[in-house]
């Protein structure tokens, strides 16, 4: 357990932190399940239009620390890749 103030104080800014980070993680998860979903029911226009949705959720998740850069890269490029090929 945390001893000093600052400590105590340190303890209190993680946990608000990982709050924010669960549901910014939970957020982009729900985004590209509807994306890849869109993508395989083979509705192209609105595939498009979610991917955009996810793109800039897995963006800014990455942005903000919650997820890998590279993870989150790498996820996009997946997408689109998926929905060219659908």
């Amino acid at each position: 357990m945390a001893n000093t103030k600052s400590a105590k104080k340190m303890v209190r800014k993680i946990e608000r932190r990982t709050l924010i980070n669960k549901m910014r993680r939970s957020m982009v998860r729900t985004s590209v399940k509807k994306a890849e979903a869109l993508i395989e029911s083979g509705d192209k226009e609105n595939a498009r239009v979610a991917l955009v949705a996810a793109e800039r959720q897995l963006m800014r998740g990455a942005q903000k620390g919650a997820l890998n850069k590279k993870m989150a890269s790498r996820k996009i490029s997946r997408l689109n890749k998926k929905l060219v090929n659908a």
